[in-house]
């Protein structure tokens, strides 16, 4: 394929060093400050990926869907739009991918969460708790993939119906995610569910960002003739 990047920062340059890996063409590279002639220039590709700001991401969805170009999105932050993207994707019989994680390890993470969650229903002497770290220029708090993991827990636990930061005076009926911002930490998340006697956790740290690089183009090889909304269950499936 030809891929277009919209973002071209470390998360750019690692998809374009992988994509070049596994045969693709990447025939644009737009930054923030992109003219409208550039944005003209990802008529070409095949498929756009998306790794940018919350407040650049529907704008950015609208450019490509107006072009006529499938798109995938990493970014974060927009899932309160949801509906008003699904209702552009629709109106331009386009294609969309959306993750808010795209590494593999992560959505087996999810798959035992939602096993782990069953199990600790009915277990109310443990407290749980979501903790998320990553660098310091990450700008949505808490993640996309905290607020994914947060949502399984309030599906499996009864007594649960929200999730609010620890910084937010969280009630009893809250699960509690304490999001950080340190160095240049790729990603970590840990489901803690601890009692008087003893503490149970699931953890997930990515050690680099290949593999959230390589699992966008996964998804971009996956959206490829396809139009509609998908996302990383679909291409798991």
């Amino acid at each position: 394929m030809k891929l277009a990047l919209i973002g071209y920062g470390k998360m750019g340059k690692t998809i374009e060093q992988l994509a070049e890996s596994r045969g693709h063409e990447v025939c644009a590279r737009l930054s923030s400050s992109a003219s409208k002639s550039e944005w003209e220039s990802i008529k070409e590709a095949d498929m756009a990926i998306e790794f940018t700001r919350p407040e650049a991401a529907l704008p950015n969805f609208k450019r490509c869907l107006d072009l006529g170009v499938a798109l995938v999105t990493g970014t974060t932050g927009w899932y309160s739009k949801m509906s008003e993207v699904e209702s552009m994707v629709k109106s331009s019989e386009g294609a969309f991918f959306w993750a808010s994680n795209f590494s593999i390890g992560v959505n087996l993470f999810w798959k035992l969460n939602e096993q782990l969650t069953a199990l600790m229903n009915v277990h109310q002497e443990y407290e749980p708790l979501m903790v998320e770290i990553h660098h310091i220029q990450k700008l949505d708090e808490p993640s996309g993939t905290a607020i994914t993991t947060a949502n399984q827990m309030i599906a499996g636990l009864d007594r649960f119906t929200n999730w609010k930061l620890s910084t937010e005076n969280p009630t009893e009926t809250d699960i509690v995610i304490q999001a950080s911002r340190e160095g240049d930490v790729k990603g970590t998340h840990i489901v803690k569910y601890e009692s008087d006697m003893d503490v149970i956790e699931l953890k997930h740290e990515a050690k680099s960002r290949d593999g959230f690089a390589l699992g966008s183009i996964l998804a971009a090889e996956f959206l490829y003739g396809k139009r509609g909304v998908f996302t990383m269950k679909d291409l798991i499936k």
